[in-house]
């Protein structure tokens, strides 16, 4: 009935849209009209996997967009924080904060670096 390769028909794309909106599997099935069955059945479709991957990269990508727009806001309302001399605890509190997510976006940014370069790698010796 559906294509077993190629675009995803209209219910495989509500499929997914529910996937990514339900926490579990069976909710994502209900809210999109088939059958729990049906679903397990399709995620292990090579075409639908690869859309729903994408999907839930497009969707994580849209947050950090979206926590990258407002950190300017917690990182100014933390140096406040860190810079009332009356709150000694939230001071060190705040600046310790500051110092680990500057370092584990370092690292994030290392890791991609790294990561990238062994995509590339290996894309490279695929074509040997």
């Amino acid at each position: 009935m559906e294509p077993k390769s190629g675009k995803l028909n209209r219910k495989m794309e509500t499929a997914i849209v529910a996937l990514l909106n339900q926490p579990t599997i069976t909710l994502a099935a209900e809210d999109a009209g088939i059958s729990e069955t049906t679903l397990w059945r399709w995620l292990q479709r090579g075409d639908f996997a690869k859309a729903y991957r994408e999907a839930r990269k497009q969707a994580v990508n849209q947050a950090i967009a979206h926590i990258q727009r407002i950190s300017g806001e917690a990182v100014d309302t933390l140096r406040e924080v860190m810079n009332d001399g009356k709150k000694e605890t939230a001071r060190v509190t705040a600046a310790r904060a500051i110092l680990e997510l500057t370092l584990k976006a370092y690292e994030i940014e290392d890791l991609e670096e790294r990561l990238e370069a062994l995509e590339e790698r290996m894309r490279n010796n695929e074509h040997h």
